[in-house]
């Protein structure tokens, strides 16, 4: 049976909420995700949490209902608790109606397959959680393997990065390296690294994409370094018909995926 919590100032109640905070979340080895759509696309993974906190309305779905008892099942902590400590738990004034805590994958490169795949996302310096999510979630959609975060970007297992992914944290794999590291890694099988780069005139749509394809993004204001952009296999441009001069990153991400699928259609 689920423990309940009525105390604002439980341990537990101030550990979900520390979730919330990088270096918890590092040193906990977890990270939060909320709503019964993102938990259930984590149980058709195969991943539990390891505490899932819900009000009285939380556990009336019948998915809700199973997620909860496979949680306590697998040894997991199940808690009932009110929607005022829900929303201090998330630090929402409308919280989901459920919360759980997940163990962080291993996101080292050696842990990646890379023929799970033909198109693997790599984002260099990506600072917003946003776009993280979204690539992650357009990386579902387009059968990628998953998104290599490459030097200072933000947190993949953010709060904000795991609700824009709308649960594809959970179907695509996270690696995080240094360039240094990740530059032999790739060079060590089969990959063309590709480049979205203001510094071409080639078309993205008429480039010859070959897989496995590595599609490289840069940061959200500056793009990418030159030394970067010189180790590229094929830099590609999104044209501009406008008075911007560039796309959001994400968005840059998703284009340039859904044309190297559609390229290898037509051949």
């Amino acid at each position: 049976m689920p423990r309940e919590i009525t105390s604002f100032s439980n341990s537990t109640v101030k550990f979900i909420r520390s979730l919330r905070d990088k270096k918890a979340r590092r040193s906990e080895g977890l990270f939060l995700a909320e709503g019964l759509r993102i938990i259930t696309e984590a149980r058709d993974e195969g991943r539990l949490p390891r505490l899932i906190a819900f009000g009285p309305q939380g556990a009336q779905h019948p998915l809700a209902r199973e997620i909860i008892a496979a949680t306590e099942a697998a040894g997991g902590d199940a808690i009932l608790t009110s929607p005022d400590i829900l929303s201090k738990m998330s630090g929402k004034d409308n919280p989901q109606a459920l919360i759980a805590a997940y163990d962080q994958p291993d996101t080292s490169l050696e842990a990646l397959d890379r023929s799970a795949s033909d198109i693997w996302f790599v984002g260099e310096k990506l600072r917003d959680p946003g776009n993280i999510g979204t690539i992650l979630r357009t990386g579902d959609a387009v059968g990628a393997g998953g998104l290599i975060l490459i030097d200072d970007c933000a947190d993949p297992f953010a709060v904000e990065t795991v609700r824009a992914s709308m649960g594809a944290i959970f179907t695509q794999k996270i690696a995080q390296a240094r360039w240094e590291d990740y530059l032999p890694w790739l060079r060590s099988g089969k990959g063309q690294l590709v480049g979205t780069s203001l510094q071409t005139d080639y078309d993205y749509r008429d480039a010859p994409y070959e897989a496995p394809c590595f599609i490289l993004i840069g940061n959200e204001s500056q793009g990418l370094p030159e030394p970067y952009e010189a180790e590229c296999d094929l830099l590609v441009k999104i044209p501009m018909h406008g008075r911007a001069d560039s796309l959001n990153a994400a968005i840059a991400a998703a284009i340039t995926a859904f044309e190297v699928r559609s390229s290898w259609r037509n051949r």
